[in-house]
């Protein structure tokens, strides 16, 4: 059924990737490369079977094709999981395997970090691979790309209600902010610093007690935040949130967070478009930990990073325009925006052997 799958799906190639002695079982899933090499992070999660994280990695690495191509990016999608619990099974020997299994596809895929993996871990596979963005600063590096993926959903945020109440004033509107790991977290600490009315809530209670101390946050239950009177629901956390038990609750004018895959499946996002509710796209709204990886490919700069950032305002506004235009739901108009532009760009005759990535200004000292 792989094939039927990946016929469905429309990727270009699987890895499976298996190294007995590090303990390593990973999948590369290369989704497309019309627009450039597969960017995407590598998710190291427990999962139960071998079915769960191939159907997760296909998922996250189409995804990417649409957000990548949706920021306005020269790169493709791609996604990796590795399989395994990433409170005891990383070591050494795990990600540089990993690496080499990277390196080996020659930059057709360039991996970044995702959840449960960090900065530290992706040290290990620079060892074997340059195909690494998010890598230290001290290489040259970008870094933790989480301040940028929560400044990029603010600009969203700000598209998102400029159209749906005709103003930017962030601090005007209360939020439901669902998770609070390091991008929800910082996504709660822009959202203070412009006076904003804050619900949070996350399985773990020091980082809820975190927001409370720290942000000035009211705490609700893990279920409860679908029920409180917020203008905007933010989740931050896992996908799927979205969906049939939680829809009917949701008090939300605008539903705008960081998390992937927010809607559980299509027919949620028509029901969404249905009540009223402004859905602003995940992969628009959290592209900004993606885009400020991708710069490290010209040669890192933050200043450039940042201004770039806002460029998901503006790629909101188109998203919203197609709706209009075309009178189908956002989510459905962030589609058709990458897909107009992965056909455009696909349709010119690009020159042969295109050149595998630069990444200018890379430091691999003592590697």
């Amino acid at each position: 059924m792989i094939f039927e799958t990946l016929d469905t799906f429309g990727h270009e190639q699987v890895v499976f990737c298996h190294n007995k002695d590090a303990g390593l079982k990973a999948i590369i899933a290369i989704h497309n490369t019309v627009l450039g090499p597969a960017l995407g992070g590598t998710r190291m999660w427990p999962y139960k079977t071998e079915a769960e994280a191939l159907n997760d990695v296909l998922r996250l690495s189409r995804g990417m094709t649409y957000k990548n191509a949706v920021a306005g990016l020269n790169i493709g999608g791609g996604k990796a999981v590795i399989i395994g619990d990433p409170a005891k099974d990383k070591s050494e020997a795990l990600f540089r395997a990993f690496g080499q299994f990277v390196e080996s596809l020659g930059g057709r895929y360039i991996t970044a970090e995702d959840v449960g993996i960090d900065v530290n871990d992706m040290e290990y596979v620079y060892r074997e691979t340059e195909y690494v963005t998010g890598v230290h600063q001290v290489h040259g590096g970008s870094g933790d790309p989480s301040p940028f993926t929560a400044y990029g959903t603010l600009q969203g945020l700000m598209a998102a209600l400029n159209k749906r109440f005709g103003n930017e004033e962030v601090g005007k509107y209360s939020y439901s902010v669902q998770g609070l790991g390091h991008v929800g977290m910082e996504f709660v600490k822009l959202l203070k610093e412009r006076g904003a009315k804050i619900f949070v809530t996350d399985i773990n209670q020091q980082l809820v007690d975190r927001a409370v101390n720290e942000f000035g946050a009211e705490a609700v239950g893990l279920d409860e935040i679908y029920d409180v009177p917020a203008d905007i629901y933010s989740p931050c956390a896992l996908g799927g949130t979205v969906n049939e038990q939680t829809l009917p609750r949701l008090k939300a004018k605008v539903i705008c967070g960081a998390a992937n895959n927010q809607l559980a499946n299509n027919a949620i996002g028509d029901e969404v478009a249905k009540r009223g509710i402004l859905y602003a796209p995940d992969y628009a709204v959290n592209a900004g930990g993606v885009m400020n990886v991708a710069l490290e490919l010209d040669g890192y700069n933050r200043e450039r990073a940042m201004r770039m950032m806002r460029t998901i305002y503006h790629n909101l506004g188109r998203i919203f325009e197609i709706a209009e235009r075309d009178g189908i739901p956002t989510y459905k108009a962030a589609d058709r925006l990458a897909e107009e532009r992965i056909s455009a760009i696909g349709k010119l005759k690009l020159p042969l052997g295109r050149s595998v990535p630069r990444f200018q200004g890379r430091i691999r000292g003592g590697h």
